[in-house]
């Protein structure tokens, strides 16, 4: 059974009221993501607030983060986080689906992040909110790419993290819809391991293609790797 609670270094995150818990894709990509042109940021899909939150800790204090989250008790827990942590006048939450939040901003970013659902077939998960959270129906990734290019400013750029098979199929509407990949990165649990995630951040505009491995664990459980430490040693306690 999940901690009804995750403590970081600058920050806790409390989980009981929320369908996904804290776990290592959401810190990936919220150590991961470039927001260091970014003036406003929105994280869709935020369920505990956990990449929001690390947005802030990451930006001065006039980098407003707006969070997007469609399951009630997510919202809510997000709101509770957002309000317990340092950085709480930065941050925004929205109890809406993105495509609603679409309708109602004119808002744009500078920056978007999400750990979006991804089960595009298969068994739905026990319970409707983790559903909700882990399967596409809620969000295609169609109209998370449609949407996402509709609110970035000209030099925005899109951050997602994604299993493999997904991740590919992410990479090509992303292109068909009008992006640009930038950087890629191939997530290995230790060396000689089949890659497990793929962290991707796309431009609006055309640009020269990145990619690089994050090897997460040096062959022995628990053992991280020098990289892997250096990306996330602001956030766990552990490093």
């Amino acid at each position: 059974m999940a901690n009804n609670y995750f403590e970081f270094k600058q920050f806790r995150i409390d989980q009981d009221g929320s369908a996904m818990k804290v776990g290592t894709d959401g810190v990936l990509l919220g150590a991961w993501a470039d927001i260091s042109k970014a003036n406003r940021i929105l994280d869709i899909g935020t369920g505990t607030g956990l990449i929001a939150i690390m947005m802030a800790q990451r930006t001065d204090s006039k980098t407003k983060i707006d969070a997007v989250e469609i399951e009630l008790t997510s919202y809510q827990q997000a709101v509770n986080n957002f309000a317990n942590c340092p950085w709480t006048c930065q941050l925004n939450a929205f109890h809406l689906s993105f495509q609603e939040f679409c309708q109602s901003t004119n808002q744009k970013y500078d920056a978007i992040v999400s750990n979006p659902p991804y089960f595009l077939n298969g068994l739905k998960a026990k319970g409707e909110s983790r559903t909700q959270a882990r399967h596409a129906d809620h969000l295609p990734f169609e109209e998370l790419l449609k949407g996402s290019l509709e609110l970035l400013t000209e030099s925005g750029v899109l951050s997602v993290i994604l299993p493999v098979e997904e991740g590919e199929y992410f990479e090509r509407m992303a292109r068909l819809t009008g992006f640009f990949l930038k950087r890629k990165f191939s997530v290995l649990p230790n060396p000689g391991k089949p890659v497990k995630r793929y962290l991707m951040e796309f431009s609006v505009q055309k640009c020269e293609s990145q990619f690089s491995d994050l090897i997460v664990e040096n062959g022995q459980r628990h053992v991280y790797s020098p990289a892997y430490i250096a990306l996330t040693k602001d956030f766990y306690l552990k490093f």
